[in-house]
């Protein structure tokens, strides 16, 4: 077995109606994308809506000759539901009770097919790189289980768009978080959006 690095990487700054990219997300991803060129990649998967598919495709045209994939299992979805006695936020339990039953259900069932596709070590003996161009809910809940943190920390977890996180999965070792969150490739201008507000203090 080999081990997989996965790139992980919320989709740029989309407009207000979500139909595509704003010229500040263009721009993210394309600075992403030139991160990236040295980067051996397998492939580059990302979720189904324009916001993601047009990120992919600017930092594809960077990268180079790198396969395309849409795949469900990196929408945009709900990934875990934790129960009211899990949850030390009552602020936490209110914003999921937005989400109906087949909502819920609906995530649970991609969630299983995500974990199944983009974590663990490789099948052979070689080392794969792939990247994974996706949503914040997703990043936040494969950094919390790479790190084996309390299941309902994804809620927690907020990723910048365009920001890069790196997951090793290795045979015989536990997952290792190399990266999270960086926007060194990002300049001032272009950092903290789709964070909360109160946190782009720091840029």
């Amino acid at each position: 077995m080999g081990s997989r690095y996965l790139f992980l990487t919320r989709h740029g700054e989309a407009l207000p109606d979500q139909t595509a990219l704003t010229g500040i997300g263009c721009r993210q991803s394309v600075q992403l994308g030139r991160r990236l060129k040295q980067v051996p990649f397998d492939a580059i998967y990302h979720g189904p809506h324009a916001k993601a598919e047009q990120t992919a495709k600017l930092i594809a045209a960077e990268i180079g000759n790198v396969p395309l994939h849409s795949v469900a299992a990196a929408g945009d979805y709900i990934p875990y539901v934790p129960t009211r006695e899990e949850l030390p936020d009552a602020a936490l339990s209110s914003f999921l009770s937005q989400f109906n039953i087949l909502e819920r259900q609906r995530g649970a069932k991609l969630v299983r097919q995500a974990m199944e596709q983009f974590t663990g070590p490789t099948a052979d003996d070689k080392d794969r790189y792939e990247l994974l161009v996706t949503y914040n809910y997703l990043a936040g809940w494969l950094v919390n289980q790479a790190q084996g943190s309390p299941r309902w920390r994804w809620l927690t977890l907020d990723h910048a768009n365009a920001a890069l996180t790196i997951i090793r999965y290795s045979p015989e070792r536990a997952p290792t978080l190399l990266v999270f969150n960086d926007m060194g490739h990002l300049p001032a201008d272009l950092r903290w959006t789709g964070f909360p507000g109160e946190f782009q203090l720091l840029a």
